[in-house]
């Protein structure tokens, strides 16, 4: 590899030139000086600023991690979802900006209902739950997670945000018996085990990802165990796969489910599926 040039701006052309996306280039090159993810505007300021030895170390240190598929994330131990900005590392799941739609999608199916008691199963960095209680601080809100390590990092951002989250271990719902929830609302694993996108993944938990030979084992468990817990006409809202959606839907309809729908993520494609839990007998 050649040396990088020592400017601001040519540092980030370099990053380009290896095959990093621009965005990445830029978040790296930030983090590197010490300075956020919003400070894009400052890189172009002092575009032609020179950068001392370490920053250019640094710098291209994060830009060989990133070429061999690590997360931003990762590398910079943080990431921006929902406004909120979470602390994350390979313990668990990179936050996803489509997940906001599982979000957003909650907040309208709840904005009626005063003080709702909502779950985020495997909530992971707690990223799902956070923006929630964040966005309804009247809300009470709980997340479960199985494993211990990613529980630690959730529960290390809900203490560092200063957000009420009560949190429990354990496999889903299991945890959870007696309460009833308005909405229960999860980003589970959903990708095929042998899906060969999964070699792409290879720097996040593979628990969080991947879910049986169709992917749908752990949505089939939480369609399943959800009706226990669910209000009258409480919702049951799931972030799933690019090409599962009807497959969801299916599983809804024939637990009884009603208002089964879905909604697109950023790039348009059904990303999420829910339903209302049926009071008729």
């Amino acid at each position: 590899m050649r040396v990088m040039p020592s400017t601001v701006a040519q540092a980030a052309a370099w990053a380009q030139t290896l095959g990093l996306p621009r965005l990445d280039a830029q978040v790296l090159l930030l983090h590197a000086l010490g300075r956020t993810p919003h400070d894009r505007a400052w890189l172009l300021a002092h575009s032609d600023d020179m950068l001392n030895a370490t920053v250019q170390a640094t710098f291209a240190a994060h830009v060989q991690r990133r070429l061999k598929t690590e997360p931003v994330a990762y590398i910079t131990g943080q990431k921006e979802f929902f406004g909120l900005t979470l602390h994350v590392d390979p313990r668990v799941l990179d936050p996803r900006a489509d997940t906001e739609t599982l979000v957003e999608w909650a907040l309208s199916c709840l904005a009626d209902t005063p003080h709702p008691d909502v779950v985020d199963l495997g909530t992971g960095s707690g990223a799902i739950a956070l923006a929630l209680q964040h966005a309804r601080p009247d809300a009470h809100v709980c997340a479960v997670e199985a494993s211990a390590d990613a529980l630690a990092v959730a529960r290390a951002n809900a203490e560092r945000l200063a957000l009420p989250i009560a949190f429990h271990h354990g496999s889903w719902l299991t945890p959870l018996k007696g309460c009833t929830f308005d909405a229960i609302v999860s980003n589970p694993p959903y990708v095929a085990s042998d899906d060969t996108h999964l070699a792409a993944l290879k720097h996040e938990p593979l628990s969080a990802l991947a879910s049986g030979a169709d992917g749908l084992d752990d949505i089939r468990c939480i369609v399943r165990e959800a009706p226990q817990l669910l209000k009258p006409s409480g919702w049951l809202l799931l972030e799933h796969g690019f090409d599962q959606a009807h497959a969801v839907q299916t599983l809804l309809g024939n637990q009884g489910f009603v208002n089964v729908q879905s909604r697109p993520d950023l790039a348009g494609i059904l990303r999420c599926t829910g339903g209302q839990w049926s009071t008729v007998e």
